[in-house]
């Protein structure tokens, strides 16, 4: 399975974005797809997950009502609608994807297999 995400960009603080991922190759009929993110000198942290088909969706306490994951099962992309963004929403940010788990085990890096290039989110003030 390859990754590519997408959308990434300079954007003032109460701005929004729209990041992009497109999965490719032998995909599943089933799984999570998800978004992390990055910032310089800090570890990288579950921001978003959906999972498929059922659409289910998780999102991380510091990104909930702001930032919205969605997915296309027919084009097997997922994106993220960031609203209200901050300077600390500053990052890469990378897709990922991996097999079916419960709701409570996505945030959980191990448990995706796949990862993009990462995309770079820049939030100025």
């Amino acid at each position: 399975v390859q990754l590519q995400a997408s959308g990434g960009g300079l954007v003032q603080v109460g701005g929004s974005l729209r990041i992009s991922c497109a999965a490719s190759g032998r995909t599943s009929s089933r799984g999570n797809m998800a978004w992390f993110r990055q910032a310089p000198g800090k570890e990288r942290e579950f921001v978003a997950a959906i999972r498929w088909p059922s659409r289910a969706t998780y999102h991380s306490d510091s990104v909930k009502g702001r930032f919205t994951i969605s997915r296309d099962n027919a084009k097997n992309t997922i994106a993220l609608q960031m609203d209200s963004l901050k300077p600390e929403d500053s990052a890469v940010y990378y897709c990922a994807a991996g097999g079916y788990t419960i709701v409570s085990e996505m945030p959980r890096m191990a448990n995706y297999e796949y990862w993009g290039q990462g995309t770079l989110v820049t939030v100025s003030s």
